[in-house]
């Protein structure tokens, strides 16, 4: 009996060991795939860009970023994001709040909106706006008699964008604000306190790093966005190409390094964005 029960022993823990050992194989093997990936289609595609743009010189690679219809595409897409990541950081937290402190007629049809920019395609978004607001749709008539510019201007451009960038801090905040509940903000008004100094004395406090997070990647999405920007924008160089499109215009002109110089650019904005989201999910962690 007691033999038997060894021979048990024993070959119960060679197959644990066993286990053990493909696990840790498996996970290996895993880990090895997950760096292949991000070597071959992250760091290589990077490093090339980078490479490209400095192929010539910084001479060159500053001497194309200084062109006119570079700058104007800077200072274009710094425009947009300064109109769009402010007023999707108010829907946002007025979205957010809404949705997670009242109870309303509609309220699952307003979350499934906030979603919507995620499921339609940029591009259609974009053709939206053309049949809305161009010289033939709905509104073109009237906007063309007031002498009101929206297609293929800058009014265009960030409208598109407001719409591709919406959801984003609305769908940080939803989340953390349902599993926060409003114990917190009913103590503060039972005590006294008006509405707005409940929202930055207890609630701003308690999503800051939510919020920071989704105005992060707004901001991020909204200086990138090709898809809808493209189709709204005209390509008029100097006046309604975003730094996106600049990339494309120069590089179907053959100016590489203009191409890859303004990359470059939305690289960094990339790895930026990495590191700073990397961050506000450390400190969110920490609470």
């Amino acid at each position: 009996m007691h033999a038997n029960l060894h021979l048990i022993g024993d070959s119960s823990g060679q197959a644990s060991h066993q286990a053990l050992r493909d696990s840790q194989w498996v996970r290996w093997g895993l880990i090895s795939i997950a760096v292949g990936f991000i070597v071959l289609f992250l760091c290589m595609p990077l490093g090339l860009v980078l490479f490209q743009a400095f192929s010539k010189g910084w001479d060159a690679y500053w001497q194309a970023l200084s062109q006119p219809d570079a700058l104007a595409a800077l200072r274009l897409t710094l425009i947009v994001a300064l109109a769009t990541v402010p007023l999707n950081t108010v829907f946002g937290v007025a979205a957010a709040w809404a949705i997670t402190r009242f109870e309303f007629r509609g309220k699952s049809l307003l979350t499934t909106l906030i979603d919507l920019p995620f499921s339609v395609s940029p591009v259609i978004s974009g053709l939206i706006f053309v049949l809305m607001f161009g010289a033939q749709g709905w509104f073109g008539e009237w906007l063309s008699a007031h002498d009101i510019k929206v297609i293929f201007a800058t009014p265009g451009i960030i409208l598109a964008t407001l719409f591709i960038t919406f959801p984003f801090v609305a769908r940080e905040l939803i989340p953390l604000m349902q599993e926060m509940g409003s114990e917190e903000e009913e103590a503060a008004l039972s005590l006294g306190a008006s509405g707005w100094k409940t929202f930055f004395l207890v609630t701003l406090p308690n999503i800051k790093w939510a919020l920071l997070y989704g105005v992060l990647l707004c901001n991020a999405r909204a200086m990138g966005e090709f898809g809808a920007v493209s189709v709204v924008s005209g390509h008029i160089r100097g006046l309604t190409n975003t730094l996106p499109l600049h990339v494309e215009v120069s590089y179907n002109d053959y100016d590489v390094i203009g191409a890859f110089a303004s990359a470059s650019i939305l690289a960094g904005l990339a790895i930026v964005t990495l590191v700073l989201k990397s961050f506000l999910e450390w400190k969110q962690s920490r609470g």
